[in-house]
């Protein structure tokens, strides 16, 4: 019975949620990807970042950093980083001064 939709057992009682989400890290093959994406956004673009093999409070961190730096919003999802507008350059050479190995994706 580990359904994670599971509000109340017969047996236990009202179940409590669990707060730790823990998101599978994904290496992949070590290049970050930053692709610009319109669909399903009424027209407005975000960059989508992807392939960063960090924890789930790692990225969070990164993607603060990064929506600081560029003076915009964002979030996490998913094991990606969506950032607002149109700032792929400026995320490229931010992600790179941190050590990454980055790859401007899609048109």
């Amino acid at each position: 019975m580990s359904d994670s939709q599971l509000v109340y057992s017969t047996e236990l009682g009202r179940i409590k949620p669990s707060k730790t989400t823990n998101i599978p890290i994904n290496k992949g093959d070590g290049i970050v990807r930053i692709q610009r994406q319109t669909s399903g956004r009424k027209g407005k673009g975000v960059c989508v970042i992807t392939g960063l093999a960090l924890e789930s409070a790692a990225l969070n961190q990164l993607a603060s950093e990064l929506k600081k730096r560029c003076g915009c919003g964002g979030s996490v999802k998913n094991g990606t980083i969506e950032i607002q507008g149109e700032n792929r350059d400026l995320l490229k050479q931010l992600l790179e001064d941190k050590g990454f190995k980055v790859k401007l994706a899609g048109g």
